[in-house]
């Protein structure tokens, strides 16, 4: 490749990763493995040491998660909450274990060695034993207050049982135990809801409530792991600190879990103190026979070096410490026979193959169901029904089928043909351009009204409450709806007569249908489910065309002027709102009383007009969200991401690496001291 073809390639992985972290550290749903991330990061890294100027402050190979989600208070950590870097191999074990005895000049090392735990990372606060404060990981630096979540988990002391430090941050992981998570999805299943994937989107998810009544019910666990802040710590081993950091009041991280469990912690279960490398190794080999059947997800082993001192000796990446890596099963595989492959069609009308398997035991679960992702994959796996397949499943990911066993093949397979028309409603299937996807182009699919309207009642969209799968299920069948416009049009006795509804139910989801007509205008575009269109670019939307209709009048090129919105979201905001089956269903919603404005807040002035904003790090008089409505308040935008179009960089508190990208883009910066006399300048 030549340095503008690399360029490209890694724009392309920077984006990719962003997306990917996001779907991961925030979102709870990540849709590839933790090593096909992992392969593609250091790809990334690869071509950043081949080409170093074409590295910048802001990629993913200097930072770690994504940014927290609105739902809770927004909180720092004081000492941020690290990644690892991670590995699977012996060899590159090995590896981590010459850089370790390199960076202390030592001839040995000894190493502890804990479980992997699969759930959410968090941290717990204790001021004079008395927990005040716990916070999910977010970015690393910022996480989400899930305080009151955290104190109905049973794991987690409220108070210590002995003496301890005056400030104490005692770090961990949350999970769902196997009969937990198996018990939320029969409920969710009686209810007609969607069911949880697995054991860590519902940990995720549970955390998220803004119910502690519901987290309660849901039976949460701990186990701890890691120290963060300590200040002041008699009786904690005989020694006194106001340091913070894993180096601070115990000298080790298997005296820490001692002095942990002392405490009323629950420390990782299966940890051992090992005196090298190749110890390391054979705990590893011994515990892969184990792993599944601890009644919990586990997804590897970290591997730290045991002493603190020689971990502050060490020190760490701006990514990640020096003195830890975590070892990573690889994807587990099993073969199994192809017994047959099966459509499934989804809201934008793609046909996705779904290979049907005789069930085999794959990572601690049956798996009868694998993807097959698209055409060009059946193609390129030269896959036939009938044929002994190889499928792969890496912790939550779904099963896919990565190849075929032609030694095995007999004579009674066949070619799979894949339909030109959908299999759902019987529309024509075809794709266009580059894409790999085939789609049915049949508006009137019921395949993709059902997605529509589970996306439109989703809660980050319309927020319908009582709008489970099962229930659009029926809607659908029974014709009671044939468009989104529909649901406002049900009458009350036809929802009151299906099953498993009645008068409450009805009323409830009635109630809910009325709610989402007064919703906000992003909410409105969001759930519409726009191609391209994300929940962050309906709310660019939102904010500069303030109503629907102005929104459906506008041009790509006028599109792409705003700040945040590409050629391609453009693209295809115009392509949707000039199609008739568009038009038709928002002159129905209109007609039901779907509001298609904003609710204007009252403008203090125009002082900010045809500005640009962006505000990172953390600020001390403002929220983020009020600082951006005082922004819109005076006529000014403000946006998420640092572009040429910034007029200011409002900077906080452990700001992160937009503060270098604005001064390389001569954007100017600015501090919380000067915004504040923007203001009362505006003012």
């Amino acid at each position: 490749m030549n340095k503008t073809e690399t360029k490209k390639k890694i724009e392309k992985l920077r984006r990719d990763l962003e997306r990917h972290n996001r779907k991961y550290y925030v979102e709870a749903k990540p849709v590839i493995s933790d090593q096909e991330f992992d392969a593609l990061m250091r790809e990334l890294i690869d071509l950043e040491k081949e080409f170093p100027d074409l590295k910048t402050p802001d990629s993913p190979s200097e930072r770690v998660g994504g940014a927290p989600l609105k739902e809770f208070r927004t909180v720092r950590h004081k000492i941020p909450m690290m990644s690892m870097d991670n590995t699977y191999s012996y060899d590159e074990l090995r590896e981590f274990d010459e850089r370790v005895k390199k960076g202390l000049d030592a001839k040995d090392v000894d190493y502890f060695v804990e479980e992997k735990i699969d759930g959410v990372s968090i941290s717990l606060l204790y001021r004079d034993g008395v927990f005040v404060l716990g916070a999910t990981r977010g970015d690393g630096r910022l996480g989400d207050d899930v305080t009151e979540n955290l104190k109905t988990i049973d794991d987690i002391p409220l108070q210590f049982r002995g003496k301890a430090p005056a400030v104490l941050e005692v770090r961990g992981e949350v999970y769902l135990a196997h009969k937990s998570f198996e018990a939320i999805n029969r409920e969710k299943e009686k209810a007609g809801e969607e069911l949880f994937k697995n054991p860590r989107n519902a940990c995720a998810g549970t955390l998220k409530l803004l119910d502690p009544k519901i987290v309660r019910k849901r039976k949460l666990n701990l186990f701890c792991h890691g120290l963060g802040q300590i200040e002041g710590s008699p009786n904690f081993h005989g020694q006194s600190s106001k340091r913070s950091g894993e180096g601070s009041a115990v000298r080790s991280q298997s005296e820490f879990f001692e002095q942990l469990r002392e405490l009323g912690f629950p420390t990782i279960p299966n940890a051992k103190e090992v005196k090298d490398i190749e110890s390391v190794i054979e705990f590893v080999e011994s515990f892969k026979k184990k792993k599944d059947r601890l009644g919990y997800n586990v997804d590897g082993l970290v591997v730290k070096v045991n002493d603190f001192k020689a971990r502050d000796r060490l020190g760490a990446t701006s990514k990640a410490p020096r003195w830890m890596i975590a070892y990573k099963y690889p994807a587990e595989q099993a073969v199994t026979e192809l017994e047959d492959i099966e459509i499934s069609v989804g809201r934008t009308g793609a046909l996705t193959p779904v290979a049907l398997l005789k069930p085999v035991r794959l990572s601690g679960t049956t798996v009868s169901r694998a993807s097959l992702h698209n055409r060009d994959e059946i193609e390129r796996l030269d896959v036939r029904v009938g044929d002994f397949v190889r499928v792969e499943k890496s912790g939550e990911i779904i099963p896919k089928v990565v190849a075929v066993e032609v030694s095995k093949r007999g004579t009674g397979v066949r070619k799979f043909k894949f339909p030109d028309r959908c299999p759902v409603c019987g529309g024509r299937a075809t794709r266009s351009g580059d894409e790999v996807v085939v789609r049915c182009v049949s508006l009137a699919c019921p395949a993709q009204l059902k997605g529509r309207i589970k996306h439109f009642a989703m809660r980050d969209a319309l927020d319908i409450e009582g709008m489970g799968e099962a229930l659009i299920e029926q809607l659908v069948e029974k014709k009671l709806v044939k468009g989104l416009a529909d649901l406002y049009e049900l009458a009350f006795d036809q929802v009151a007569g299906l099953e498993r509804m009645g008068e409450k139910s009805a009323q409830n989801l009635f109630d809910g249908i009325e709610k989402s007509k007064s919703k906000e205008l992003y909410r409105l575009i969001f759930g519409l489910g726009i191609p391209n269109a994300g929940e962050h670019a309906a709310q660019i939307l939102a904010d500069r065309f303030k109503h629907l209709d102005r929104l459906t009048r506008s041009t790509a090129e006028e599109l792409q002027a705003i700040p945040g919105i590409g050629p391609t979201t453009a693209d295809s905001v115009v392509d949707f709102f000039k199609d008739a089956g568009t038009r038709s269903t928002l002159e129905k919603m209109k007609k039901s009383g779907v509001r298609f404005d904003v609710v204007e807040s009252k403008k203090l002035g125009t002082a900010f007009a045809g500005k640009t904003f962006v505000i990172t790090g953390t600020l001390k008089h403002y929220s983020r969200s009020e600082a951006e409505q005082l922004i819109r308040k005076f006529g000014g935008s403000a946006i998420s991401s640092i572009s040429k179009k910034t007029d200011f960089l409002v900077l906080g508190d452990e700001s992160g690496s937009k503060y270098d990208k604005a001064k390389a883009l001569g954007i100017h910066v600015i501090d919380e001291h000067q915004f504040q006399n923007m203001v009362k300048q505006a003012t």
